[in-house]
């Protein structure tokens, strides 16, 4: 029984991510396939002349769209219109808050130019000698900036997600020196806050990435003692 056991639970773990994988995608799929088929002519759907459905057809046609939507963006004609709808959007109450925000998450998220959330640290919270996983997004600006000015630090702003749902969280401001910046990727620390410490990051260490002569000199000094250090005679 014991062995049967193990089986099953090894073939668990095999099964239970692919499943899950496979039924997220499914769903995604069949969620924009609902939004967008209802815009599309019949003659020009792929289910009036083959006598099966073809799942994913929608996002196929959602991601041509916003391909050719970017497309026309970049020229001088799609960004005056562009500016232009904005500047419509800025002027109409209620719509203007919501649109606003949503730009800035989304440029903020996904920008290239942005280095948002690509840091993992950690930090003493909610006590000394606690510590926590947080998400570095950037160096306080404006009136945050000014209104912590006499901290005489540098303040960060730090993300700090609970376990093992990390779609919410707090905002923190810190300030640099209580906030330890760790090697490990961002794909890592999500991993670690999702499973509760239970799954060790595999890639701690980010290849490439150069080292400061301070830590190589720690580093050294620690050897040195190490190997300085008289050994204990065996019993």
């Amino acid at each position: 029984m014991a062995r049967l056991r193990n089986y099953f639970l090894t073939g668990f773990i095999v099964c239970a991510p692919l499943a899950i994988t496979a039924w997220i995608t499914w769903s995604f799929m069949g969620w924009v396939d609902g939004w967008v088929k209802p815009y599309i002519p019949v003659q020009y759907l792929p289910d009036s002349y083959l006598p099966f459905a073809v799942p994913g057809f929608g996002l196929i046609v959602a991601l041509v769209l916003i391909t050719v939507v970017g497309f026309l963006t970049a020229n001088f004609i799609g960004r005056t219109v562009v500016r232009w709808s904005e500047h419509l959007l800025s002027r109409t109450p209620l719509v203007r808050s919501v649109y606003t925000a949503l730009k800035q998450i989304f440029e903020t998220v996904l920008a290239d130019r942005s280095s948002s959330f690509k840091t993992a640290a950690l930090m003493e919270y909610p006590r000394k000698g606690v510590w926590c996983l947080v998400f570095v997004a950037t160096t306080a600006r404006g009136e945050i900036a000014t209104t912590l000015s006499d901290q005489g630090e540098e303040m960060l702003a730090v993300f700090l997600p609970p376990t093992p749902n990390p779609t919410s969280g707090y905002l923190l401001f810190v300030p640099r020196e209580d906030v330890r910046v760790l090697d490990m990727s961002i794909e890592a620390a999500l991993r670690l806050v999702i499973s509760a410490g239970l799954v060790s990051p595999d890639d701690v260490v980010r290849p490439g990435k150069p080292v400061s002569m301070a830590k190589a000199s720690r580093v050294v000094a620690e050897r040195e003692k190490r190997a300085e250090r008289p050994a204990e005679p065996a019993e």
